[in-house]
């Protein structure tokens, strides 16, 4: 399989789960009752965000959407930057693709996104997120972290770039 045709798959496997997952919560969650999982600590909770992560930018959705295209068009434009150069940046790709494809498809659907995953300690409270949620920050910690691994340096090019 081409490289990157494995991150196409990727993001088409996380944007089916993330959307699935959202289809279950809306059908199966109260939208006015919590549902606790491991009480104390994680719920299920329906929420719906028309802002961007945290709920920054609320009600500013045509903006939020526009962004999101031109990302992911951007992320397409750029494919070859990440799938030639390693296994990781290419699962970023996919990561980031997916996430970011699952959280516009519900926002041109809805008109906001939907949120369900509620973890807390006591009154400390994680804004509530998704499976799109955590495959965009999962794609960008991956690719931050892949960035900044040394990489040996080419044949000839010693520490100034220059050969001696």
């Amino acid at each position: 399989m081409n490289r990157s045709l494995q991150a196409l798959v990727l993001g088409t496997l996380i944007f089916a789960l993330d959307q699935t997952s959202k289809q279950l919560a809306l059908q199966w969650i109260p939208s006015d009752q919590p549902v606790d999982v491991i009480p104390g600590f994680f719920k299920l909770s329906l929420i719906t965000n028309t802002g961007a992560a945290w709920g920054i930018m609320r009600d500013h959705g045509f903006w939020l959407t526009l962004l999101a295209i031109m990302v992911l068009l951007m992320l397409l434009a750029a494919r070859r930057h990440f799938t030639h150069t390693g296994i990781l940046p290419r699962i970023a790709l996919g990561l980031l693709l997916g996430g970011i494809g699952g959280n516009l498809a519900d926002r041109l659907m809805h008109g906001y996104v939907v949120d369900f995953l509620d973890f807390y300690i006591g009154s400390r409270h994680w804004p509530a997120f998704n499976v799109a949620d955590s495959a965009i920050c999962s794609g960008v910690a991956l690719y931050l972290f892949d960035s900044f691994r040394r990489r040996p340096a080419p044949a000839g090019n010693e520490e100034c770039g220059m050969n001696p």
